[in-house]
């Protein structure tokens, strides 16, 4: 099986545990000149939350905190500024950054993976 693939499967598995959770699905691999941004979500408590999704099949290679690094951070809050701007969001929005990482069959959301870099 390919890469692409598996990550499209694996960001099926994270959008269904979301909708579990109570989010609200807004787009799914949004794209812009800056970013892709895995899923566009919003939550009951009403923030919009960018998340980014990282699968490793087991934890041999260590765990996918490492991979969400400044550089991914950045384009992301990038990304989550066009897509705002794009969907003519007002600025007082709430917004937050997550993170669900994926091992095997487990699936672990981490809410505030990141603050927002300009």
């Amino acid at each position: 099986m390919n890469k692409r693939k598996i990550g499209s499967e694996q960001e099926d598995r994270a959008a269904q545990f979301l909708e579990i959770e109570g989010y609200e699905i807004l787009q799914r691999n949004y794209h812009c000149r800056f970013a892709e941004i895995d899923i566009v979500a919003k939550d009951s408590a009403g923030y919009l939350c960018f998340i980014e999704v990282k699968y490793r099949e087991n934890g041999r290679y260590g765990a996918p905190e490492g991979v969400v690094g400044y550089g991914k951070q950045r384009r992301v809050c990038q990304g989550a500024r066009f897509y705002m701007g794009e969907n003519r969001l007002p600025p007082d929005v709430p917004v937050r950054f997550d993170v669900i990482f994926v091992i095997g069959n487990e699936l672990q959301l981490v809410k505030n993976a990141f603050d927002y870099i300009s």
